[in-house]
C-alpha cells in the first residue's frame, strides 16, 4: 500500500488517536488538525493525499455545517484533494450536500477499521485514476495546427495530401528537421474520417529501448519491477483514431519486428499478458532519415519501411520555398506578441527581406524561435533587420558552389557545422538537418569520430 499522506481533521483527541493508530499500521503517513482553522493553515503550507473530515466541531454536533463550510473553502482554494466525511449522526441531507461540495465518501462513527481502510484505498485509487485521465486528456487534446503557405511547392504538397487525407492509407512524411511534419500529420488526421477520434503523437526517438513495449503496447500491473498499475499503450490510446510516429527511423533494430507485426495484423499483447488485443489505427509516420542508407546499413527493416510508406511525401525545406518566409515570420511575431503582451509589433520591409535571404538550416522551428527572441528583446514596435541578430554567415549564397565531389562537399559541411557548434554533435546534426546517429555514421566514414 502506498505511503499516502492523510490529514485527520477531528476535535476529539481520542478519536484522532484511534484513527492515527489504524492508518499508521496500514502504512500511511498521518497528520492531525484539531479544527478547520488548523487544517486550513496546514493545507496552505503542505500537501495531503486525502482528508478524513469530521463534519461537526464545537458549534453543534448534528448539523454538519462546519464541515460544509470547510468543503466550500477547499473549493474556493482550488485544492483538489479527496475527502471522506465522518459523522456520528446518519443524515441523508448532510451526505447529499457534502457530496455536492466535493466529498467523495462518508463513514459513520464508530467505524469498522477494515471498512475505513477500504474506503480510504478506494478514494486514493480514484484520485490516481482522475490524475491519469487529466494527463491523458492533455496528451490527446492539442490545438489545431496552423498551416501557412503561399509557395508553389507547398501548394503542390497540400493538394496531394488533400487527395489522400480521407483514406486510411499509411502515410510517411520525410524532410529535414523543423519543416512542420508533425503539424501536417495532425492536419491529415483532422481531414480524415477519424477526426472525432484520438490523435496520439509519440516521439520514437525519445523512447528507451527497454521501455518500448510498455510505451507502445502497455503493460499489466506487476509486469516488471516498477509496474505498480496497469497502463495502456499508444496503440490502445489511439484506437479508432490516428497514431503519429515521429522520428520513426530511430526505432531500435530489435523492436522493429514488434512494430511491424502490429502494423500488419493490428494485433499485440500488453507486456505481462498473453491475451491478444486488436487495435484499429491510421498510422502516420515522419522522419528526416535517409531510408535507403539505413536499409543498406541494416539499421532499418525494408519490410517495415514498405508497411509505413504506402504513401510517401517529402516536405520541402524552408529555403526551398522562400515565398513562405514573410507570412510565416509575420504569423510568429503576432503569435509571440500576443503571448508576451506585445501585440503591436510589426516586421519592417528590410527585416522581411533579410529573413528571405537567410538559409534557415533549422527551418520553420528555427524561424519561430528567432521571432520569439526578437519579440522578447524588441525595444520599439517595429522590428528591423538589425533586431533579428542573424549570424554573419546566415545569408544564402545565391551564386554557384565550386565544383567538387559530393564526398568533399559533405565532409566540408560536417566540419563547418562542428566548428559552428563548438564540437557539439547534437547541435551540428540539427544544423545539418540529420539525426545524431546519421552524423556519427558520417564521422566514422570520414575518420572524424573521437
Amino acid at each position: 500500500m502506498p505511503k499516502a499522506h492523510i490529514l485527520i481533521i477531528e476535535d476529539n483527541r481520542e478519536t484522532r488517536l484511534a484513527a492515527r493508530f489504524v492508518l499508521e499500521d496500514a502504512g500511511y503517513t498521518v497528520a492531525e488538525a484539531e479544527n478547520a482553522s488548523q487544517a486550513k493553515t496546514w493545507l496552505l503550507q503542505q500537501r495531503a493525499d486525502l482528508l478524513l473530515l469530521d463534519m461537526n466541531f464545537e458549534l453543534d454536533t448534528t448539523s454538519g455545517e462546519e464541515g460544509l463550510q470547510f468543503l466550500r473553502w477547499l473549493r474556493q482554494q482550488g485544492l483538489e484533494v479527496p475527502v471522506i466525511g465522518v459523522t456520528a449522526w446518519s443524515n441523508t441531507e448532510l451526505v447529499v450536500k457534502a457530496m455536492q461540495l466535493g466529498a467523495g465518501d462518508f463513514i459513520e462513527k464508530p467505524w469498522n477499521n477494515r471498512h475505513l481502510l477500504q474506503r480510504l484505498q478506494q478514494q486514493l485509487q480514484l484520485r490516481q485514476l482522475s490524475r491519469q485521465n487529466r494527463e491523458l486528456a492533455q496528451r490527446l487534446e492539442s490545438p489545431p495546427p496552423q498551416l501557412i503557405w503561399q509557395s508553389e511547392a507547398m501548394h503542390q504538397l497540400m493538394a496531394q495530401l488533400q487527395a489522400v487525407a480521407t483514406t486510411d492509407a499509411n502515410i510517411l512524411l520525410t524532410g529535414e528537421n523543423g519543416t512542420g511534419k508533425s503539424q501536417l500529420a495532425h492536419w491529415l488526421h483532422l481531414q480524415s474520417a477519424r477526426a472525432e477520434q484520438p490523435f496520439v503523437a509519440v516521439n520514437m526517438g525519445a523512447i528507451p529501448d527497454t521501455l518500448f513495449e510498455s510505451e507502445m503496447f502497455g503493460h499489466r500491473k506487476g509486469a516488471f519491477t516498477d509496474a505498480r498499475e496497469q497502463r495502456l499503450g499508444r496503440f490502445e490510446l489511439a484506437r479508432n483514431g490516428s497514431l503519429f510516429l515521429d522520428e520513426i527511423a530511430a526505432v531500435p533494430a530489435g523492436q522493429q519486428a514488434k512494430l511491424l507485426r502490429v502494423l500488419e495484423s493490428g494485433e499485440f499483447e500488453m507486456l505481462g499478458s498473453s491475451h491478444t488485443r486488436r487495435t484499429d489505427v491510421r498510422v502516420i509516420s515522419a522522419s528526416n532519415g535517409d531510408f535507403s542508407e539505413l536499409i543498406a546499413a541494416g539499421e532499418f527493416r525494408q519490410d517495415l519501411y514498405y508497411r509505413l510508406n504506402t504513401l510517401e511525401f517529402r516536405v520541402p525545406a524552408l529555403r526551398e520555398r522562400p515565398e513562405d518566409i514573410p507570412p510565416l515570420a509575420t504569423f510568429f511575431v503576432q503569435q509571440h506578441g500576443r503571448h508576451y503582451r506585445k501585440p503591436e509589433l510589426r516586421l519592417s520591409p528590410c527585416a522581411l527581406e533579410r529573413l528571405r535571404s537567410y538559409a534557415w538550416p533549422g527551418n520553420i522551428r528555427e524561424l519561430s524561435h528567432m521571432m520569439e527572441r526578437s519579440v522578447l528583446l524588441a525595444a520599439t514596435t517595429t522590428l528591423t533587420a538589425g533586431d533579428l541578430a542573424l549570424p554573419p554567415s546566415a545569408p544564402r549564397d545565391r551564386g554557384h558552389l565550386p565544383m567538387m565531389t559530393l564526398a568533399d562537399a559533405e565532409l566540408g559541411l560536417i566540419r563547418q557545422a562542428l566548428d559552428a557548434c563548438n564540437g557539439n554533435k547534437q547541435k551540428a546534426a540539427d544544423l545539418l538537418g540529420i539525426t545524431k546517429s546519421s552524423l556519427y555514421r558520417r564521422l566514422e566514414k570520414y575518420a572524424l569520430a573521437d
